[in-house]
């Protein structure tokens, strides 16, 4: 596929030094390593090269959805896509899912959930704050995922929610206990909720409110990853690693007459 005017480049230099960015005809990208003239890019293929004034070889890769998740712009902490995937697969999101979420953010969990539930699914975001709401719109805008997507500036916990037969709910607030009685009500039965915690006290909190209110299959999840560098005669695990970024808690809405 061919690069054109208003399309989107990863210009990949080194796993830590890369770019995400529009190409415009006349416009010009300034690095370390060298100008990057985008008319030089126009008409190229994705995965082709160029070389910077700086002698320092470019590649001109298609963005992904990582790419786009990880350049994102933020004002808040991001869900990093460790713990992405296995939201994922198990709260059983797939292509025509209606997902709920609480806690719009930068919009990095959004952005993921709408590549995945295709157009024949739809998410539903609500966040209180209008200048996080401005931000995760530019960024779904730029993955091109806005139109999966409704954003809503509401405040659940006054407003309440008109949603039903909600497949997956994800919480991404600083006290959860208080929207899982709403999120109950707007998911079909057995359907999943994924949380988000970052300190153990919320865990817990939370956890102890799930089992009080109807679902079962409680699960509380901590995922790490270290990266292996892999080099001819001398791989061994990389000095860093991402460690802790948040606690998961997973669960699955039953039946209770006693619910509200």
């Amino acid at each position: 596929m061919k690069i054109t005017d208003g399309a989107y480049v990863l210009f990949f230099y080194q796993a830590s030094k890369n770019w995400l960015t529009k190409i415009e005809k006349s416009k010009k990208l300034h690095t370390h390593i060298g100008i990057i003239d985008f008319d030089q890019v126009l008409g190229l293929e994705y995965g082709s090269s160029i070389v910077t004034p700086k002698q320092k070889r470019v590649y001109l890769m298609e963005p992904t959805i990582f790419d786009f998740v990880m350049k994102s712009d933020r004002k808040t902490q991001i869900v990093y896509p460790k713990d992405l995937g296995y939201i994922a697969i198990r709260t059983g999101l797939r292509s025509g899912s209606n997902v709920l979420e609480i806690g719009t953010g930068s919009a990095s969990l959004t952005t993921f959930f709408a590549s995945l539930v295709g157009p024949s699914g739809h998410v539903f975001t609500y966040d209180v704050n209008e200048e996080f709401m401005e931000i995760a719109r530019k960024n779904l805008k730029k993955s091109d995922m806005e139109k999966n997507v409704s954003m809503y500036n509401r405040d659940i916990m006054k407003e309440g929610l008109e949603l039903s037969e909600i497949d997956v709910a994800i919480i991404d607030l600083g006290d959860p206990w208080n929207v899982l009685h709403i999120v109950h009500k707007c998911l079909k039965n057995s359907g999943s909720v994924a949380i988000i915690c970052p300190t153990m006290n919320q865990l817990e909190k939370t956890a102890k409110h799930m089992n009080e209110i109807g679902f079962t299959d409680i699960e509380s999840t901590e995922i790490l990853i270290r990266n292996i560098e892999a080099r001819e005669g001398k791989t061994r695990p990389s000095m860093r690693m991402i460690g802790h970024t948040t606690y998961l808690l997973f669960g699955r809405k039953i039946i209770q007459d006693f619910i509200e």
